[in-house]
């Protein structure tokens, strides 16, 4: 009679008087070795089946001691922005696994400049990595890059925004054009269907909107607006990203010549730049919508002059994208490949609520 319960710890001893082999034929097959007979070998994997055997992969790392240096190519940015909290949570898992020999080094590049992707992507090549997470750039220098790692069998992941083909090991994000869709239907539950004309603010860059997050949220937004809303006018206000001492009078501007807008979004994470403005100006019949937790914006939100936030735990991407190179190269675990994040609508009563679990 055999019986093995959950609670019950299986040692190789007891798989040995099971199969009717010496302890050394069971850790031979446990760990894949040579000089096993194929009769053997079958007795012992009938009990491995028989008994949904698990191997103790995380026992087992901590016993093979090795190094690991993970790396982590990410955007410059200020201590208020979106990527602070990714970088929070990258640097949180590793924290969290100090049974085991981690290191992670970061990266940065300018988000606009595919040359400066390259040198940082070079920098990181030095280092000789076990892992990376990448936040891609432009196809192009992402994919050199990825098929340079390929090439050597070096796993990746890809944060904030995807590039399926490429294959990474995994992606964290959140579906953008989804995102966009979805922002455009609350957006609209609230401007009404009376609404003529809507401001979008758009962050620029060198000609260009200032993420690919940006970009593919506008799609989804649009694909709604034309749909339901036809006759509504989007009305775009361009900001430059580093051009901030200039917005307060192109705010003003835009509104002197668009008195009847009083609904504005914004897909990236500075709504704060409008919602500032409101406070400033004591305007409180204007209703805005935006993207992410940073301070300023939430600062806002508290304080009525944002009125819905979409979030897409930045925090979350990053410890997971980290939790998955350390699951695949050091436990040998299998990573599930696509991981959207939730479409969280945070208000000044709920979002209190949203980091407790990253605290």
């Amino acid at each position: 009679m055999w019986e093995v319960h959950s609670s019950d710890k299986i040692r190789i001893k007891d798989i040995a008087e099971r199969s009717g082999v010496s302890v050394g034929t069971v850790d031979r097959v446990l760990h894949n070795r040579p000089n096993v007979s194929g009769k053997a070998r079958a007795k012992v994997e009938a009990v491995l089946k028989e008994i949904n055997y698990q191997p103790n992969m995380y026992a087992s790392a901590l016993a093979y001691n090795r190094k690991y240096t993970f790396c982590c190519l990410l955007p410059d940015h200020d201590r208020n922005a979106y990527w602070t909290n990714v970088e929070k949570g990258l640097q949180q898992c590793i924290l969290n696994r100090g049974d085991f020999h981690l290191s992670l080094i970061t990266e940065y590049y300018d988000q606009f400049e595919g040359s400066s992707f390259a040198v940082a992507a070079e920098r990181i090549w030095d280092k000789k990595p076990d892992g990376v997470v990448i936040v891609p750039q432009n196809f192009d220098v992402t994919q050199a890059f990825c098929r340079r790692l390929q090439e050597q069998d070096i796993p990746f992941v890809f944060l904030d925004s995807n590039v399926p083909e490429i294959e990474p090991l995994a992606f964290f994000g959140q579906d953008s054009l989804k995102s966009g869709y979805f922002a455009g239907r609350i957006f609209m539950m609230q401007a009404g269907e009376h609404a003529r004309r809507i401001l979008l603010m758009k962050l620029m860059s060198k000609g260009r909107v200032a993420s690919r997050q940006q970009e593919y949220r506008e799609v989804g937004f649009r694909e709604y607006m034309t749909t339901y809303y036809p006759d509504c006018e989007v009305v775009e206000l361009s900001l430059q990203l580093d051009g901030e001492d200039g917005y307060e009078s192109r705010i003003r501007a835009f509104l002197d010549e668009h008195p009847d807008v009083r609904h504005c979004i914004t897909f990236c994470s500075r709504a704060y730049i409008l919602g500032e403005y409101f406070q400033r100006n004591g305007l409180k019949d204007f209703h805005l919508f935006g993207y992410d937790m940073v301070e300023r914006n939430v600062e806002c939100l508290k304080q009525g002059t944002i009125d819905f936030l979409i979030a897409q735990h930045p925090w979350k991407q990053g410890y997971n994208s980290v939790k998955a190179l350390f699951n695949h190269i050091v436990l040998k675990k299998a990573v599930q490949q696509c991981n959207y994040m939730p479409l969280e609508l945070l208000t000044a009563e709920n979002y209190i609520y949203y980091t407790a679990d990253e605290k």
